[in-house]
């Protein structure tokens, strides 16, 4: 045998034992950097790059991802990388059909609502960072809180994901759980919250076990950034430093009874690809460990904010691969719902809805208070909103669009949460509740709050889609309710 030769066996015996030794990744473990492991999202890269205009392995990965049972991180990422124009739009018609079959045309609409800006984190891209004292520090009292939740049933919101920073001594989890009962107790009008959602700071097992109890919606936490010296270096102070305890939080939060969970990582932080195969190795660790993957994942793009240039960042995204992005994710996690929000315009929303977004926020406001006091839009918040309409405005574009805007909290309110939610979900069964249910909600929004523009063409859509509630019993129950709600009574659901 050459010297040669033996030179590389030798050197293949060591990538081996290396591999064995340094690869820790382990999609069980309950560890953050076993279950994202940099090495198998660098081997997964390196791969894609291997294999992105390779026509035999794309077209065996679009194979399987037409059974609608998702791709593993390495599958998908080829496709992300994928550099083939035809294998492209490939990828884009079957997004848009994934989409169609397990969410149709329904988009279910919600609103942020922002409790207090104080904060103790160094975050480099957040304007809320404890060193940032050009930012007005703004608390919401209970009574603010309740004034904040009237606006936002007056235009007709049922569903709110509350934000607060982190910081114990001005935001305890005493206030963030006092601030969810006063919000599900007021009933203005014919308005009520069905359902609010939680996006705040990793925390305790007991602490989630006390949101579960609050009746919670979906527990929200954005990642940022899955590589972890990025994110050591992006979050230089405070609690958040800790790559570990907030990558492991999801795991916390379902040990303590929170069913539904959403992850998002933040584009621009990091590179793109790095960020996606961080993001999918998430969601299959949720899926192995728990039995169920996340109930939402969000996709939010770095944007100037006071304090924050986004120039100072390098890896930010353009539109086509933003767009890629959320097809590529609708392929490889089919069951989830993806969500955009209003960082993004009217134009870039547009373009990624049919492609695998399902839920939007609208009439938005990113600061504290804003709904009640518009001088604090621009002094107080988080990020600029590139999407300025109001709520009505962006019913009416999406039912010109022909899309059911949803209000529904059906799912929640019945137990179908988690494992039960998921299961209906992957097999395509869901829709026999969702679309009667969003009827119902859209039809109880043009009653109470739209325009007579959006009234009009909202109840022709109505009766556009009623034919496609397939089950003739409830199509029928349907058609009663919708007359009840005409008439004044509220809250129905299948």
């Amino acid at each position: 045998m050459s010297d040669t030769l033996k030179n590389i066996k030798l050197q293949h015996h060591i990538d081996l034992f290396k591999k064995e030794v340094w690869n820790m990744y382990d999609p069980k473990s309950l560890k953050a950097e076993e279950f994202i492991d940099n090495e198998e999202i660098l081997e997964s890269l390196k791969y894609a790059d291997e294999n992105k205009s390779n026509v035999e392995v794309i077209d065996a990965i679009l194979e399987k991802a037409k059974e609608r049972k998702g791709l593993s991180h390495r599958d998908a990422s080829v496709l992300l990388a994928c550099d083939i124009p035809e294998k492209n739009e490939e990828i884009y018609a079957l997004a848009e059909q994934i989409k169609k079959d397990f969410y149709g045309n329904r988009i279910v609409l919600f609103a942020p609502l922002y409790l207090s800006n104080y904060c103790i984190n160094g975050c480099t891209y957040c304007p809320y960072h404890g060193k940032n004292k050009t930012i007005p520090r703004v608390k919401l009292t209970q009574e603010q809180i309740k004034a904040e939740v009237i606006a936002l049933q007056d235009m007709g919101h049922k569903r709110l994901a509350i934000e607060a920073g982190e910081d114990p001594v001005n935001n305890p989890i005493e206030y963030i759980l006092e601030s969810i009962k006063t919000i599900y107790s007021i009933k203005h009008k014919n308005g009520a919250i069905r359902r609010v959602n939680v996006n705040i700071a990793a925390t305790t097992v007991e602490n989630y076990r006390k949101l579960h109890e609050a009746g919670i919606g979906t527990y929200i936490l954005f990642q940022e950034t899955y590589h972890k010296e990025s994110y050591e270096v992006l979050h230089p102070t405070g609690p958040k430093h800790d790559y570990a305890y907030h990558t492991e939080a999801m795991d916390r939060a379902m040990e303590g009874g929170i069913d539904d969970v959403g992850l998002g990582v933040l584009f621009g932080l990091d590179k793109y690809r790095y960020e996606f195969a961080g993001l999918l190795m998430h969601a299959e660790h949720l899926e192995a460990v728990h039995g169920v993957g996340p109930h939402t994942i969000s996709v939010p793009r770095l944007c100037p904010a006071d304090d924050i240039d986004v120039n100072d960042f390098s890896n930010a995204i353009d539109d086509d691969i933003f767009a890629k992005i959320v097809a590529c994710i609708r392929i490889a996690v089919p069951y989830t719902g993806m969500i955009v929000s209003t960082r993004e315009s009217q134009k870039s929303r547009e373009r990624v809805l049919h492609l695998g977004i399902s839920q939007i926020s609208g009439g938005s406001r990113t600061s504290v208070g804003g709904y009640t006091h518009e001088e604090r839009v621009d002094e107080t918040a988080q990020f600029d909103v590139s999407d300025t309409r109001t709520l009505d405005q962006v019913m009416k574009w999406l039912i010109d669009m022909d899309y059911v805007p949803s209000f529904c909290t059906a799912c929640y309110r019945e137990g179908r949460t988690g494992d039960r939610f998921m299961a209906l979900c992957k097999a395509k069964q869901i829709q026999n509740c969702c679309l009667p249910n969003a009827l119902m909600t859209l039809k109880e929004y043009l009653v109470d709050y739209a325009s007579p523009e959006t009234r009009e063409v909202g109840e022709k859509l109505i009766e556009k889609n009623i034919p496609d509630v397939t089950n003739e019993k409830a199509r029928a129950v349907l058609r009663d309710r919708l007359v009840a709600i005409e008439n004044g009574e509220r809250d129905f659901r299948f």
